[in-house]
């Protein structure tokens, strides 16, 4: 169903933004080692709730 994947991409996408937050925090305190891990794994998350997205976007398309 398209709107699993739907969920399924903001679930990812929800979890990269707190990644993201998170390493900017680091960031700003000074812990670059934390900030980078946190950063990696941010990006890590956004391409697979892109994956999704892309995944919810073909499905969609299929319904119509």
């Amino acid at each position: 169903m398209a709107k699993d994947e739907h969920n399924k991409a903001a679930e990812h996408h929800e979890t990269a933004a707190k990644s993201h937050r998170t390493a900017a925090e680091h960031h700003a305190k000074g812990d670059h080692a934390q900030g980078k891990e946190h950063a990696k794994a941010a990006k890590q998350q956004s391409q697979t709730a892109h994956q999704h997205s892309d995944e919810a976007h073909t499905k969609s398309q299929q319904q119509k």
